[in-house]
């Protein structure tokens, strides 16, 4: 009878069948909550996470940034800067000059410097050492620099602060602005900004009171412009033709030899280095004061610009054929089709202005000036096994 139980809790009539619920299903609404509190709290875990992650790496590169800032600033003063900085200024010669040289690690900036350093005038010299070539280049003419007593301060020349952080502790008597961005070429490959549009956005009062306020500020200095043509020589820029010939000459590699529409040849007039430091020192000598305080008290400002060259074209070609007589290597010419990206057939300087008001005179010829560089370039890089970038 026992055994017939269970079949007594069958009902006898028609109707569903209902099984009483074990206990493991009368866990799962308590399981499933407890599931879901679980997820939420890894999902609320996981923000918190990513939250404390980014604002601790946000904080770390501020810490970062002022520490860059910190260590900048700290190197644009303190009592041992301040000293360098005047040591290197000081004049040491009767009559003498106080220059601030702006990009004094370049090329000709560099050989001015030493110039004025020789003679005895004050030099301290600015640069930022941008990458626009080989920056290894750049640190070795400020190591020349410094065995010299030039100091170079690293430094921006739109950094307004550390300009007035300059002429504070020197008063300087001129500066030889050089700091610039070098070369035709680069001008083509970088996109330009508008500056100026055909239709006028704003009342003419208002633009002429601009260009009216400018005229006025440039007017009371004397600013002096040098137009130098294809300078050349030891320490020079390595993106100039003569500097990279001589490295594919030395490495076998073919190089370019462009030649006009008919073909015409191409011709530059190079100016060596010393010739246009001599210019740049004239200019220098004969700049009157500027107006305002310091100098004239009326009367607008000498404004003159003038051409540095050697006045004697010479031909691409006859360029490569000194560089092979002095290297002992024959070229791999390869001619080409002159590009139109800035480059003109030929230059020619007009300098009639410069021997009249500086005394310019040119005196070093394309077969001298190469000579000097290709003894530098071998000693400097090594029979052209050291890389030129």
């Amino acid at each position: 009878m026992s055994q017939m139980k269970h079949i007594d809790s069958i009902p006898s009539h028609q109707g569903k069948f209902k099984m009483e619920k074990s206990p493991y299903h009368r866990q799962r609404p308590y399981s499933s909550l407890v599931k879901l509190t679980l997820w939420s709290f890894v999902f609320i875990g996981l923000i918190f996470m990513l939250f404390f992650r980014s604002s601790s790496s946000s904080s770390s590169q501020v810490s970062s940034n002022l520490s860059r800032r910190s260590f900048r600033t700290s190197s644009y003063g303190g009592p041992v800067w301040e000293k360098r900085v005047k040591a290197s200024a000081k004049i040491r010669s009767r009559n003498g000059f106080s220059v601030l040289v702006t990009g004094a690690a370049g090329f000709v900036g560099t050989h001015v410097s030493a110039a004025l350093k020789r003679r005895g005038d004050g030099v301290l010299g600015l640069d930022n050492f941008n990458d626009y070539y080989d920056p290894s280049l750049k640190r070795a003419r400020q190591a020349l620099l410094e065995r010299t007593g030039v100091y170079i301060v690293e430094g921006d020349i739109n950094d307004v602060t550390l300009l007035k952080k300059l002429f504070d502790v020197v008063a300087f008597t001129h500066v030889m602005h050089l700091a610039a961005q070098a070369g035709v070429r680069f001008p083509f490959r970088r996109g330009t900004e508008q500056t100026s549009r055909l239709v006028c956005m704003q009342p003419l009062r208002r633009l002429v009171r601009k260009l009216h306020i400018l005229i006025t500020i440039y007017m009371d200095f004397h600013l002096p412009g040098l137009r130098f043509f294809t300078v050349y020589g030891p320490w020079g820029r390595p993106d100039m033709a003569y500097f990279f010939f001589t490295q594919d000459i030395l490495r076998g590699k073919s190089i370019p030899i462009f030649e006009a529409s008919n073909h015409g040849t191409v011709a530059r007039d190079f100016t060596y280095i010393d010739d246009i430091v001599k210019g740049c020192l004239a200019a220098l000598d004969t700049a009157e004061k500027s107006t305002g305080s310091g100098g004239k008290k009326s009367g607008p400002a000498q404004l003159r610009v003038y051409n540095l060259g050697n006045t004697s074209p010479v031909p691409v070609s006859d360029l490569v054929s000194i560089l092979e007589r002095l290297l002992k290597v024959t070229a791999k010419r390869l001619v080409m089709k002159l590009p139109r990206n800035g480059d003109v057939q030929f230059t020619h300087a007009n300098i009639s202005l410069a021997q009249r008001e500086l005394g310019y005179r040119p005196t070093t010829d394309l077969q001298t000036g190469l000579k000097k560089f290709v003894r530098w370039y071998l000693s400097y890089y090594g029979n052209g096994k050291k890389s030129a970038q």
